[in-house]
């Protein structure tokens, strides 16, 4: 039966369907051929899905993200970083990845990330004397941390296929994210320091007061969102809509960089990428409910499943090694979708907190998500700057080996990830 399965949707793939066919197929084929179910109860399990009120967050984000990323919001957050930051040894790319951070509290899209903090900086990178491989591989591996700032794409996915509080994931990924911010900036220093980078002029303070002035309101995203959340005042959907509602004030009535005739457009843009989350995300549903069905994760993951809970190290570090090399190939979405139920027996068998478990994952998807060969922000990278696949990936080894150390950090120390979380809500 698992061969079988493998070789069916291996097969889908290599002809060229998109993602959605293998899983719909494997999932007829497990249903019809092997359990003798009826495919009806598929459709109830796509349903199933996409019923959770959770998900109306995820096209909301997206609109939001799409708003600013066309708007100046990038740009007034990239000014105050750089005022205050860059003129220090690896100023700038310290001001890189902070202003990915502040961009991803904003976004919560790695790709969007890459497109709206990207095309400002690398060509100040390389002004400044950067190579364009060092350039294009901190814009990628940067954008990682908006995976994990809050609000994250990828913690609602989870926090929907594992049942977990995606206020608590939100939470908990700050810890990472910030921890992976500090490395980054300590590898620019030490780069900048043996390549002899020259420094950026020191902003005066009227400057960074009038930096500070003009992105004082694009910082208010952040604190909307884990504020209001923190607080209790939101829950992660009712902040997803307060961050649609802020971004057309600020840009279209504050900013004035858009007006409402450019609304529409946008919102279609936004249907579009949601259309497509929202049916891999069913699809990925009815593929959970017949791999459990058909206790697949048994199957597989026997003995592993009755050693968990004697070793809950190796259970996360398997499950890391299995997400990450699963974005490397195929679309973060999908890969959460199907191996988090696969694995679900062994975390509930190693009485793992699935917020930690949530928050490695997600690590996890963004790194897959920058590393080749099939990394998506490696694409998008690509498209964006019209450089070459061997261009944009040469200096990224670094990068994957700070996020690599960032992860087994986070392993040894779970605190890292757990203790805003525990703060926040009283554990």
């Amino acid at each position: 039966m698992l061969t079988t399965l493998l070789i069916t949707m291996l097969a889908l793939l290599l002809l060229g369907f998109p993602m959605l066919v293998p899983l719909l197929g494997g999932a007829l084929l497990l249903t019809i051929v092997f359990l003798g179910v009826n495919p009806i109860n598929l459709i109830s399990a796509m349903i199933g899905g996409i019923e959770s009120t959770v998900l109306i967050a995820v096209p909301m984000f997206i609109f939001a993200a799409d708003i600013m990323t066309r708007g100046h919001t990038a740009n007034r957050l990239l000014d105050l970083v750089i005022s205050c930051i860059g003129h220090v040894r690896g100023g700038l790319p310290a001001t890189t990845a902070v202003a990915c951070t502040l961009f991803g509290a904003i976004s919560g899209s790695t790709q969007a990330t890459v497109v709206a903090m990207g095309q400002p900086l690398r060509p100040r990178l390389l002004q400044a004397g950067y190579k364009d491989s060092f350039a294009l591989a901190l814009i990628i591996n940067a954008s990682d941390i908006a995976m994990l700032i809050p609000p994250s794409l990828a913690m609602i996915i989870y926090g929907v296929a594992s049942g977990t509080s995606v206020g608590e994931l939100f939470i908990a990924g700050i810890g990472p994210g910030l921890l992976i911010l500090v490395l980054f900036a300590i590898y620019g220093y030490i780069h900048s320091h043996i390549h002899d980078i020259p420094r950026l002029p020191r902003a005066s303070w009227v400057e960074r007061l009038v930096a500070m002035r003009r992105a004082l309101l694009t910082l208010g995203f952040p604190v909307l969102v884990i504020g209001g959340i923190y607080t209790g005042f939101f829950s992660p959907t009712e902040a997803a809509a307060m961050s649609v509602l802020y971004a057309l004030l600020l840009e279209v009535f504050v900013f004035r960089s858009l007006r409402m005739r450019d609304i529409p457009p946008i919102a279609l843009s936004t249907g579009l990428v949601t259309a497509v989350v929202f049916i891999l995300v069913a699809a990925g549903g009815a593929f959970s409910w017949t791999i459990s069905f058909a206790q697949i994760p048994q199957l597989l993951l026997g003995d592993f499943i009755m050693t968990a809970a004697q070793n809950p190290t190796l259970v996360l570090v398997v499950i890391s090694f299995a997400f990450f090399v699963g974005c490397m190939f195929v679309d973060p979405i999908v890969v959460i979708l199907v191996l988090t139920p696969i694995f679900a027996p062994a975390v509930q068998m190693a009485g793992l907190d699935p917020v930690l478990v949530g928050t490695l994952i997600t690590l996890q998807v963004a790194i897959g998500s920058a590393t080749p060969p099939f990394g998506c922000d490696i694409f998008t990278a690509i498209a964006i700057f019209r450089r070459p696949y061997f261009e944009v990936i040469r200096g990224t080894p670094p990068f994957f080996l700070l996020l690599l150390l960032a992860t087994a950090l986070i392993i040894m120390f779970p605190q890292i990830a757990l203790f805003l979380r525990n703060v926040a809500y009283g554990y």
